[in-house]
């Protein structure tokens, strides 16, 4: 049985919860001053909000710009006060199907195309042009690399570009800034990675280290032969973030004793349910591109609804489309997943939708906004709406549901599913 909680019992509400990574957006001149979700087609979405709740939330907390892991995180029950304790590097290891041991700390790592001016390296791509083959070749190169001291790297590929970068040895802190320069303008000069401790700063040398290392072992490889020869950018060098070990993190889901389950083709997500006690249910199609099979997870989601009162469903796709500056392409993908939400609305569950996080396409860049929200209960009567809503981050502003965090929002779900009093909206 994929998840985590007891099987529920016969005639216990359901739910499914949709997140659409990077939901919310900002005005785009080419929309006509609209979002994508606001310019798109959506009469599924509109018809489940006018006879439900929508609203605003904060994923984290208002004014807190969050991260994939941390906003999904906050929805699969992460606690908010413990946001920061939970590192992406762990998260990608754990997606990747490496536990962490005592000594190894992991990053999130990306493939990048990096440019050699004199002795400093910069990123001209940080996604090496969202790399989608020959990364495993690429990867093997980088395996086990020797940095002395007793330290070893090794990187493991997972989703196009994105990897977990681990490494091994006796005294690695994990106190380490970001190599990333993040998302802006290009060529941006690769960050050296510096000790934010004393405990951390023989890791920050091997870091640097390393990244000079896969430069000179990337640069040459066949695969980037390749890729430059075709017109494509050379995946020749890795950026690192989020550096961590792994701790252990409390959790709301776990304390309710809901069963629970997740539907994913994301490998940052898939670490967060193995963290979090799930067992995630994958299949080939499920991806985290924009091709991924939509209609397939949703159908995934309802068969798990068999076992479990609460599935999650992961969806990346809108989240890409703004970090590559594509609003009229996310657009159109939410009108693609809205036509595939009918498949929910079979089943009779309990629908929400939410997002973890904003990302603008106008900059490509994660924003501290909050993002619209909906749940539609088919058992329970929610406070009228006066008029069809367009289910969108304006509409979403006046909306019956008050603004709330990422948390206050699992809760109400719970809530709904006949949790225990404690587990309140209101607590």
């Amino acid at each position: 049985m994929h998840g985590s909680g007891e099987s529920p019992a016969a005639g216990a509400k359901r739910c499914v919860l949709l997140i659409l990574d990077g939901l919310g957006d900002r005005p785009v001149a080419a929309l006509g001053g609209r979002t994508p979700l606001e310019a798109a087609h959506t009469p599924v979405l509109d018809r489940l909000a006018s006879a439900g709740s929508y609203g605003l939330m904060d994923p984290i907390g208002q004014g807190v710009i969050p991260n994939t892991h941390t906003g999904v995180g906050v929805l699969m029950g992460l606690y908010p006060q413990q946001a920061d304790d939970l590192k992406r590097g762990p998260v990608e290891a754990f997606g990747a199907g490496r536990m962490l041991e005592p000594g190894q700390i992991a990053f999130r790592a990306n493939l990048a195309t990096l440019e050699q001016r004199g002795e400093r390296l910069f990123v001209t791509d940080r996604r090496a042009g969202r790399i989608r083959s020959g990364t495993r070749e690429l990867a093997r190169q980088l395996d086990g690399v020797d940095l002395g001291d007793g330290v070893r790297a090794s990187f493991q590929p997972t989703d196009q570009h994105r990897g977990a970068l681990i490494f091994s040895g006796e005294g690695l802190g994990d106190g380490l800034s970001d190599t990333d320069p993040g998302d802006g303008a290009v060529p941006a000069l690769l960050n050296p990675c510096r000790p934010l401790n004393a405990d951390s700063e023989m890791a920050a040398r091997k870091v640097n280290e390393f990244i000079s290392r896969a430069h000179e072992l990337l640069r040459d490889h066949p695969v980037n032969r390749e890729r430059l020869r075709t017109g494509l950018l050379p995946a020749n060098g890795v950026i690192t973030r989020g550096a961590g070990k792994w701790s252990s993190l409390d959790n709301l889901l776990a304390e309710s004793g809901v069963s629970s389950t997740l539907v994913v083709g994301c490998n940052t997500v898939t670490g967060l349910g193995r963290i979090f006690g799930m067992d995630p249910i994958v299949e080939p199609g499920f991806t985290a591109d924009v091709n991924t099979d939509v209609r397939g997870k949703l159908a995934a989601a309802v068969d798990a609804l068999e076992n479990h009162q609460l599935v999650f469903v992961h969806i990346k796709a809108p989240d890409l489309f703004a970090h590559d500056f594509e609003p009229e392409g996310k657009k159109a993908f939410l009108e693609q997943v809205d036509e595939a939400l009918e498949i929910l609305e079979q089943s009779g569950a309990i629908i929400a939708v939410a997002a973890d996080h904003t990302t603008d396409s106008n900059t490509g860049a994660h924003t501290a906004d909050p993002v619209p929200v909906l749940i539609s209960n088919p058992g329970q009567a929610s406070a009228p709406s006066d008029r069809a809503v367009t289910f969108g981050e304006t509409a979403c502003r006046d909306g019956n549901l008050p603004r709330q965090t990422g948390h206050q929002f699992l809760l109400r779900l719970l809530e709904m599913l006949g949790g225990e009093n404690r587990f309140s909206a209101n607590a």
